[in-house]
């Protein structure tokens, strides 16, 4: 039975616009995975291990809906190997990074685990997650947090719709 997840996208170092597009592309062609919706992108300083860095290369983010049969470990493996394809090299945590794709929720799944937690533990205070979700879909809801739409009014002036 198809799932459905909202998948956060971004980046921050050369080309993002291109980057993101080129990554939706390669998700769409994943066998298993149909992309539903896209949100505007939007742009916001860096978020680092020592909070909020006015001067790293800004990051483009945006989110998109997509409905798969995969499970959530295959995805995210699946994920990894798109974001490696576009240059994506994990040396630091929150480093600056061609492209990030994370799971933020995938249907009504709670999991807490190694190598991936659904819901995102972090997605509720991002608002390079929320503000592009309730634009793409204002009635979400975040499991354990409620509406989208109202945590994105709370933090809407940290990011800027391009």
């Amino acid at each position: 039975m198809p799932e459905q997840a909202v998948l956060a996208i971004g980046g921050n170092l050369g080309d993002r616009q291109k980057t993101i597009k080129s990554a939706i592309k390669h998700i769409k062609a994943l066998e298993g995975v149909e992309v539903i919706k896209k949100s505007p992108l939007f742009e916001s300083f860096a978020a680092t291990a020592e909070g909020i860095d006015e001067k790293a290369p800004r990051y483009l983010n945006g989110v998109i809906q997509i409905e798969t049969v995969l499970k959530p470990g295959v995805l995210l493996t699946k994920l990894r190997e798109i974001e490696t394809s576009h240059g994506r090299v994990r040396l630091e945590r929150w480093g600056s990074r061609t492209l990030d794709i994370d799971i933020i929720t995938y249907g009504n799944l709670i999991k807490d685990g190694k190598r991936l937690t659904l819901p995102h533990p972090r997605a509720y205070e991002r608002a390079f997650v929320v503000v592009p979700w309730a634009a793409m879909d204002p009635s979400a809801k975040l499991l354990g947090h409620g509406s989208v739409a109202a945590l994105a009014e709370d933090l809407k002036s940290q990011v800027w719709e391009v």
